[in-house]
């Protein structure tokens, strides 16, 4: 098993464990592949959910560019919510994870076909 599948592996563990979800395997494994190297490195592949400026990141980058949406408040609402639901005190939150659930949130599936 490559690295790559290990670590999609832990991704969908995480979406059942803490959001009591089974995932989409095609859909988790096209986002794991959209981010690309960024899932390899330990700082990068994780979302801190208690920096602004990273939560601002996941909007601006994954959010309004990647998905197509229109800047409000409700974006930084969803990225809350996402983060309430896997745990804003677990330190292992990772933005394979919270980018496809933001993307199942927002009816957004499409964007990976």
């Amino acid at each position: 098993m490559s690295k790559r599948d290990e670590l999609i592996e832990k991704y969908a563990a995480d979406i059942k464990d803490k959001f009591g979800e089974t995932p989409d395997m095609d859909l988790l494994t096209k986002v794991a592949i959209g981010l690309g190297p960024a899932i390899y490195n330990s700082d990068s592949s994780k979302v801190s959910g208690s920096d602004e400026k990273e939560l601002n990141t996941v909007k601006n980058n994954f959010l309004i560019r990647k998905l197509g949406l229109s800047d409000g408040p409700s974006l930084l609402d969803a990225i809350n919510k996402v983060i309430d639901r896997y745990g804003r005190s677990d330190k292992n939150k990772y933005r394979a994870v919270i980018y496809y659930m933001l993307a199942k949130h927002f009816g957004k599936e499409s964007i990976y076909n």
